[in-house]
């Protein structure tokens, strides 16, 4: 599928399989924390955690010290400092400082904000230990043997040597509100389409909304379009912020992907629509790739897609 429709990467130095989703990598051994599906993770501190001296703002870069070599066997979380803020719950989406230290030479790996969602089973239990059922607001370091990250293999383009143990500071920043959208009413986009089934989209000249705005153009008469489901389409995306498209499947192939598995914006606007629907949605940044600064291309830009569902399938399962 088009690479821009996906969720944003978490990690923007690397692609996220490499650092994020525990599928995509080497497969940790069982740690001793809580993993069954759908529960958070139960992750107790130790002598290792307990030793990392963290400085620095919440919320951006912090610093650690700490002696090395350091080495563990087991998966270790200390709370640095717990925060005020509501527990995070299953399936909460929330957005995270990420840092990430070599344990054999103290050096800086990466750090960069991420957007997670709690006891995702496809992410290393190392990050989620950060963020499942904790305060926002909560700094925790969580220190992960080789076995639980990376390997015998390492990551070296991050600085991690095959073997390391590795040394996670997590800042959970916010819990971010589900998308629902709204009826877009105002300041809607003309849509033409030429001969070969290729539209243009005229974008007003005001500015875009803060809001998730959905207007509908053509109503469809088919199956109903269900969380998870997987969908077919064509669309076209268009940045608000510099009128041009960035990507689209006009003019070839519909494409198909599950409505899980793009950005947040995007999926909510199929979930209840019916087949055959032709849709137009704006996406603020914080339900397309975030802030500016988050780490992608469209980091920062208010979002602009024509679809049109063509056809829908249950999730499996």
């Amino acid at each position: 599928m088009h690479r821009t429709l996906r969720r944003a990467a978490p990690i923007a130095l690397l692609s996220a399989s490499a650092l994020l989703l525990a599928g995509c990598a080497s497969t940790p051994d069982e740690p001793d924390a809580t993993t069954e599906a759908g529960a958070c993770l139960e992750v107790a501190a130790g002598a290792e955690s307990d030793s990392v001296e963290v400085s620095g703002d919440f919320g951006v870069q912090p610093t650690a010290e700490f002696d090395v070599p350091l080495d563990a066997d087991a998966l270790q979380r200390t709370i640095v400092e717990e925060g005020d803020g509501d527990a995070t719950e299953i399936g909460d989406a929330v957005t995270a400082q990420i840092t990430v230290f070599s344990g054999s030479t103290g050096e800086l790996a990466f750090s960069q904000e991420a957007t997670l969602t709690v006891a995702d089973g496809s992410i290393f239990p190392a990050f989620l230990s950060g963020i499942d059922c904790l305060p926002v607001g909560t700094r925790t370091v969580t220190i992960a043997p080789s076995d639980e990250l990376f390997g015998d293999e390492g990551n070296p383009d991050i600085g991690i040597a095959g073997g390391d143990t590795v040394v996670i500071v997590t800042d959970l920043v916010d819990r971010i509100e589900p998308a629902v959208p709204q009826e877009w009413t105002e300041d809607v986009p003309d849509v033409s389409f030429d001969d070969a089934g290729v539209p243009t989209v005229t974008l007003p000249d005001t500015e875009p909304s803060d809001d998730l705005l959905i207007a509908v153009l053509e109503e469809g008469d088919g199956a109903e379009v269900g969380e998870g489901d997987t969908v077919t389409v064509q669309y076209q995306g268009i940045s608000w912020d510099t009128g041009e498209v960035f990507d689209q499947s006009y003019g070839g192939e519909p494409i198909s992907f599950s409505t899980a598995g793009v950005i947040e914006g995007f999926g909510a606007a199929l979930v209840g629509q019916k087949v055959g629907t032709q849709l137009i949605v704006t996406i603020p940044p914080r339900y397309a790739y975030g802030e500016e600064g988050a780490g992608q291309q469209l980091s920062g830009q208010t979002l602009v897609f024509l679809i049109d569902i063509e056809d829908t399938a249950p999730a499996a399962g």
